[in-house]
């Protein structure tokens, strides 16, 4: 039987509002409240993980203040990427314990929902071996970065749509040297609308994870949440 699912949309986010709801929103999972995704849009920050090797940020984090971009430590796996308007990120809270759902499957899956959503735009993407993420032959068109704590997972993943990747040129994303970053609108015919990337996305999360939706509420007080 199906589980729900509470989906949660929030406006454009600074990273640590969008942590925080991550945090309650975790803590509520083990809980036992139903699992929550949410998904957003950042304000331009560039993140680290707990593999980060500082050179691989290029640039003086006084230029990226002058250009409104954040740097932020965070718990996830994975190395240095950046997060800004056009790109949709995506935060699953799910109780992977009570699914049975180790973490390389979980990731696995997760690709798996790009990657469909990906081929309803005619976009062919693809998994690359010890590379977690998703790729075309144009580049890494989504990053997945991820922890899980008592059970429940954080972060999650990061899909280009139509953002400035200019500002993917002050770091080494995600560590890879020989690699690029590319965006739907890049590899498409056109940009599409986001709307329409996330409720695709939508849909094939919950066909991958087996949920429905479940009635939403407001997860914070500068969130909107719809089902």
């Amino acid at each position: 039987m199906s589980k729900p699912l509470r989906i949660v949309r929030f406006p454009v986010t600074d990273y640590g509002v969008a942590w925080r709801w991550q945090q309650e929103a975790a803590q509520a999972v083990r809980n036992g409240a139903s699992d929550s995704l949410a998904l957003l849009q950042h304000n331009p920050v560039y993140t680290f993980g707990r593999r980060i090797r500082p050179e691989h940020l290029l640039v003086d984090r006084q230029e990226l203040a002058a250009r409104g971009a954040e740097v932020v430590e965070t718990t996830r796996g994975g190395d240095i990427t950046f997060h800004g308007p056009g790109q949709l990120v995506g935060y699953p809270i799910l109780n992977l314990r009570r699914r049975g759902l180790g973490p390389l499957d979980y990731v696995c899956q997760l690709e798996e929902v790009i990657i469909r959503a990906l081929s309803r735009l005619d976009i062919a993407s693809f998994r690359v071996p010890g590379r977690p993420g998703v790729w075309t032959d144009a580049g890494k068109i989504a990053a997945i970065g991820v922890r899980v704590e008592g059970g429940v997972s954080l972060h999650g993943f990061a899909l280009n749509v139509d953002p400035d990747l200019s500002y993917f040129d002050a770091i080494v994303p995600c560590g890879l040297t020989d690699a690029t970053v590319t965006s739907i609108a890049q590899v498409g015919e056109e940009a599409p609308d986001l709307r329409v990337v996330e409720r695709m996305l939508v849909e094939e999360f919950l066909s991958v994870f087996d949920y429905v939706p479940a009635q939403s509420g407001h997860a914070h007080q500068e969130v909107r949440a719809v089902t």
